[in-house]
């Protein structure tokens, strides 16, 4: 039974990652909540529980204080009695009386089991928090355990994570035994347990992704400045460089594309444009066009606000599928964004014109009117 209780203490502390000191003192505390309840003792302040951290063996220690006459059974003992044991023992000492658990009763033993879960639990939930609390916004790598209507679950190491409907992509599979990695949310508690949430949707798994693939964003050379993304579709990022002479967008591609193809990899092939950053709104927003090209780009600085004008047969491109591409520039940029072909442009530009000529033309004619009727 010792044996097999040392060998438990070994494997739990192991698997939920727990010190075992933390495990053989939760057992001790234990013991002397089952002993209290066994012999309804009214004051443990002088009970401890004792195991034997090499062969098991599980004891209550009472600490007995010698007196001449006895007033309390449960903390004192007759010098008397002391003398039996050792005539050493004078008034004022303390005696310890070590009590096998065994002598405790089943539903003694039933009680330490109890706390002993408990205990654990509590301590799992410390481990938890202290752990994934400080790793909210990094990432994990998980093995997909199991699946229900909703959630996902995943095991992360020495921890379960819920991927919650709205975090999933559509275009994964949750399979059981997959391995991919997941942004770490947040940590919560759930009928007195912790909770860890995840994410595949989050647009900054995309950047902790290209951290862990571009040693210059790692290093902070090169930086992501603003991310839009639809998960499962497509992603747009800028980058800018603190070093002239490192290329921020190359560095994210990496040779043959191969970094960048890494991320898109774990993404599912979600398409990742790379865009560079710049201070001024126009160039930034013609490069957030990308893959389109942009012939000219006219901010409203007062409605945050462009109009961009785009050749004819690029139109289509520039607006995406379903306005996908304008869309993500918008969010990247932060910038509303009005998408105008050469054409569409040129018309607007003749419009306009014709009706400040029209005004013109207007205002000239009721200006002679106005004179022709003074005049009479």
């Amino acid at each position: 039974m010792n044996e097999e209780l040392l060998q438990a203490i070994r494997e739990v502390a192991k698997e939920r990652g727990l010190d075992q000191e933390v495990l053989f003192q939760s057992i001790e505390e234990s013991l002397v909540s089952a002993y209290k309840r066994e012999f309804n003792a009214k004051n443990t302040e002088n009970i401890r529980g004792e195991i034997d951290r090499e062969t098991g063996a599980m004891f209550i220690v009472v600490e007995l204080e010698v007196v001449e006459e006895v007033d309390d059974p449960s903390s004192q003992m007759a010098l008397e009695v002391a003398r039996s044991i050792s005539e050493d023992f004078e008034v004022g000492d303390i005696l310890e009386s070590r009590i096998s658990t065994e002598k405790m009763g089943r539903l003694a033993a039933l009680a330490a089991r109890n706390a002993i879960s408990q205990k654990m639990n509590s301590a799992e939930k410390e481990r938890i928090q202290n752990e994934f609390m400080n790793r909210i916004g990094e990432i994990a790598t998980g093995i997909i355990q199991r699946k229900d209507r909703r959630d996902v679950f995943v095991d992360i190491g020495r921890a379960e994570a819920v991927l919650a409907t709205n975090e999933q992509m559509k275009t994964d599979s949750y399979d059981f035994n997959r391995r991919m990695k997941f942004l770490i949310l947040k940590v919560d508690e759930k009928k007195g347990r912790p909770v860890i949430y995840v994410s595949r949707s989050h647009p900054h798994l995309v950047k902790k992704l290209f951290e862990s693939e571009v040693p210059e964003i790692a290093d902070g050379i090169v930086e992501i400045v603003a991310i839009a993304r639809e998960a499962g579709s497509r992603s747009k990022i800028a980058v800018a460089s603190r070093d002239e002479n490192v290329d921020p967008v190359g560095s994210c591609v990496g040779q043959k594309g191969l970094r960048v193809q890494a991320v898109m990899d774990e993404l599912r092939n979600e398409k990742v444009d790379i865009i560079p950053w710049s201070s001024d709104p126009e160039i930034f927003i013609s490069n957030a066009m990308s893959p389109a090209k942009v012939i000219r780009v006219d901010v409203n600085e007062d409605e945050r606000s462009a109009r961009v004008i785009v050749p004819d047969h690029q139109l289509s491109l520039a607006i995406g599928r379903e306005g996908q591409n304008v869309r993500l520039a918008a969010r990247l940029t932060g910038w509303k964004i009005d998408i105008k072909s050469e054409s569409q442009f040129r018309e607007l530009i003749e419009s306009e014109i014709m009706q400040k000529f029209t005004k013109a033309v207007e205002s000239v004619v009721s200006s002679e009117e106005s004179q022709e009727e003074q005049t009479d």
